[in-house]
């Protein structure tokens, strides 16, 4: 079951690595054009690029896709998906999912995915998505993000670190997990309702986010719950340096 939903992509212009990088091109089009379509055949009822920048803005209507202009001083871009839910008056019922302005190779199905947990888990305002590891090496690699679930699906924690940590085996047998129990990588892609996203703005932040620099550890330190849908793979990665822009190019010329 999925609810009906909608699709805020939130496009910064500044990249140290790739300046400008909504607006690069990419197989006859800027790359911004490529996610909205991703959101399109996922099914989205209202899809908004959001940005701080006059020239991803005119850029954006130009290709007759909707944009909004947001404040400058965001932290998040969940602070500014905000920000054009209340620029628009939606409701607070209403289903959001946050897509980044650079995953143009993005399954639209994992949109969907993301949308259709807020349908059946009552008890959360937002879901996300995981995957299980089958590689023992991306248990100990701080950049795949682990998190741990109760028996509901709802998130227990994420981390950095390898959790949960399996004491015996970890320390004893050098690392090699014994299979007891999965291990989830999380998937960076957030659907919220729009209520949830208006009490999100109004926590601080929280001390646990900063340490592992996590922006989701904010809302399990407010006693809010995560709600996480298990799906069979990470999705490929989005686009950071210019080698991630050729490897994205040549993936987007194939012949279908």
């Amino acid at each position: 079951m999925t609810l009906p939903f909608k699709v805020v992509i939130p496009a910064r212009y500044g990249s140290t690595r790739l300046p400008g990088k909504p607006l690069l091109p990419l197989a006859g089009k800027p790359m911004i054009a490529h996610v909205c379509e991703r959101a399109k055949e996922a099914g989205a009822d209202e899809i908004v690029v959001a940005t701080d920048d006059e020239r991803i803005y005119q850029a954006v209507t130009a290709l007759g896709l909707q944009a909004a202009m947001t404040r400058s001083d965001h932290h998040s871009g969940t602070e500014r998906i905000a920000e054009v839910a209340r620029q628009r008056g939606w409701p607070a019922e209403d289903v959001i999912v946050n897509l980044q302005g650079d995953e143009p190779l993005l399954d639209p199905s994992y949109i969907r995915e993301a949308a259709s947990v807020l349908a059946v888990r009552k008890r959360a305002g937002m879901a996300t998505l995981a995957a299980e590891i089958t590689e023992a090496e991306e248990i100990f690699n701080p950049n795949a993000v682990k998190v741990v679930l109760d028996r509901e699906g709802y998130a227990l924690y994420f981390s950095r670190a390898p959790i949960p940590w399996d004491r015996d085996r970890f320390t004893l047998a050098g690392g090699a997990p014994s299979g007891k129990m999965p291990y989830y990588r999380h998937v960076g892609l957030y659907a919220y309702t729009v209520g949830f996203l208006d009490r999100y703005c109004r926590w601080e932040a929280s001390p646990l986010e900063g340490v592992e620099s996590l922006e989701q550890l904010r809302i399990l330190w407010h006693g809010e719950a995560v709600a996480v849908k298990i799906v069979k793979t990470v999705p490929a990665p989005g686009v950071d340096t210019p080698e991630d822009l050729l490897r994205v190019e040549r993936l987007l010329n194939r012949p279908r």
